[in-house]
């Protein structure tokens, strides 16, 4: 796939805005986000309807929260001109979408959600009994296919999540996309694939994909697709479908796209988390942040200065690996070992990394948090791009559904 092509294929993701982002949320999300935004059609959203499937008794911060994710995305390295940041709640399509998607989404696939239960069992001082938190993988689905993304961004530990939303363009496909004419339609398209090569081509990697399961088959079908410059939207979209079913893909499926996702301790040593207190802010006081690493859990079989340590079972050595270079790596591993160094000691060079890159981010933020009119310019503008793709998207599924009227 050349750079140009790439570059037109969309992205989408997004976050609940539960508060400022935390160093995890930095490389578990952000730091893949802002590079990906130079090589996709990128568009990031906060979720806010999202936080209030768990959170929907008390929203006096809601408000606050967004701001603060925002500054932290802008913080971070991504671009207003290079990627699409909006508000979710300022995209009322959402919500149509996922109205009309609930009338053809099976109860049983909802409550089969591997995280409903978890969720439920880890959030048990609140009341989860609403249609609300139960339907929340169908509003991220809606979420999702409003704007026909070639690819979500995930971790490995996320890609189910995905696996619903794909299911659920799948029924609605099978339902609606209908054609009577559908195989005739989709032998006239193939012509604009580049001519009987082409056709001949996709109809190779079709059999290839239906008969034998070839899934690097169906993904060349799809970039072939993808990169044909004479295909009308209508056309593309049926050759999409004809791949995977018997109708035309109204709402394609989103392949998951893979990304880096590395393990960010908390202070206690457990996954960095809002909910575990553990967090060291994006855009933390740096003295708050010194202290914090000062007492963060080391090994624990280092009682004395003098007890010989190992990094692997060691917190703090999972935050070398993310902030520190080979020679300081190789310092840390020998030393430690050896009881040559103490933990203070392995922690100082982190130390110093760690509050470079938080003061770089404060620096950046302070732009935003001075002039509240940028911020509201820059999701305005996002927002107008998102409801512009969203709406091409509900014109197609009304229509589609008998829904467009006289």
């Amino acid at each position: 796939m050349s750079g140009n092509q790439e570059h037109q294929r969309r992205a989408l993701s997004g976050m609940r805005p539960t508060g400022p982002l935390h160093l995890g949320n930095f490389h578990g999300a952000l730091v893949n986000w802002v590079e990906m935004q130079h090589h996709y059609d990128c568009f990031f959203f906060i979720a806010d309807w999202h936080a209030l499937t768990t959170g929907y008794e008390d929203t006096g911060a809601l408000a606050t929260h967004t701001r603060e994710v925002l500054i932290d995305w802008l913080a971070a390295g991504l671009d207003p001109a290079a990627c699409t940041m909006f508000i979710q709640s300022r995209v009322p399509e959402h919500a149509e979408l996922h109205l009309l998607l609930s009338m053809i989404t099976p109860l049983g696939w909802l409550e089969r959600v591997p995280t409903y239960k978890d969720q439920i069992e880890q959030l048990k001082d609140r009341d989860l009994g609403t249609y609300g938190f139960l339907g929340y993988p169908l509003l991220q689905s809606a979420d999702i296919l409003i704007y026909r993304p070639d690819f979500v961004p995930v971790g490995e530990d996320q890609v189910a999540h995905v696996e619903i939303t794909r299911e659920i363009a799948r029924r609605f496909n099978s339902i609606y996309g209908r054609e009577a004419d559908f195989e005739a339609r989709c032998r006239a398209a193939a012509a604009a694939l580049g001519g009987e090569a082409g056709a001949a081509r996709y109809a190779a990697l079709r059999r290839a994909w239906t008969e034998q399961g070839d899934a690097a088959a169906l993904a060349e079908a799809r970039a072939l697709v993808a990169s044909a410059a004479g295909l009308s939207a209508l056309d593309r979209e049926r050759l999409l479908g004809f791949l995977v079913g018997g109708g035309r893909a109204i709402l394609p499926e989103p392949a998951v796209l893979l990304t880096r996702a590395p393990r960010v301790p908390g202070t206690d040593g457990r996954k960095m988390s809002k909910s575990y207190g553990n967090t060291i802010g994006m855009r933390e006081d740096p003295a708050s942040v010194a202290k914090k690493l000062r007492t963060m859990q080391t090994d624990p079989a280092r009682v004395r200065r003098s007890d010989p340590g190992e990094p692997e079972k060691c917190p703090v050595w999972d935050l070398h690996q993310l902030y520190s270079d080979a020679a300081t790596q190789e310092w840390v591993q020998t030393g430690c070992r050896s009881a040559g160094i103490g933990c203070l000691d392995c922690k100082k060079p982190l130390t110093e990394a760690i509050v470079r890159q938080v003061e770089d981010f404060r620096a950046r933020a302070r732009e935003f948090e001075r002039d509240p009119a940028l911020l509201q310019d820059i999701v305005a503008r996002g927002g107008d791009k998102a409801r512009a793709a969203a709406s091409a998207t509900m014109a197609e599924v009304r229509s589609a559904m008998g829904l467009a009227g006289p």
